[in-house]
């Protein structure tokens, strides 16, 4: 299933910083950044429950946010792009 992740971190301290380091690394494990504090992420149901563990062990629960949109296994249907960057296919061959 595609879930988009949105994140927003207090960052006004070094532990902020830290943590919104560290958040990034996790997502960017299950999905591709789209945006600067954005990820689209194709996995399973064990892979979300996972990394939203993870997640929310890193995060400050008092300071920070985070949320999941689910798009389904239908998310093609439900992505629009416009703008500069270009979009990619999350289930065709990863060259590096």
């Amino acid at each position: 299933m595609m879930v988009l992740i949105t994140y927003d971190v207090n960052t006004e301290d070094s532990g902020g910083r830290r943590w919104l380091r560290k958040i990034a690394k996790q997502c960017v494990n299950y999905g591709q950044r789209v945006q600067n504090s954005v990820f689209e992420c194709l996995v399973d149901a064990t892979q979300l429950k996972k990394l939203q563990h993870c997640l929310c062990e890193i995060m400050d629960s008092e300071k920070d946010s985070l949320r999941f949109y689910y798009l389904g296994d239908k998310y093609k249907s439900k992505i629009e792009h416009f703008g500069a960057k270009p979009g990619y296919d999350v289930e065709g061959a990863l060259i590096l």
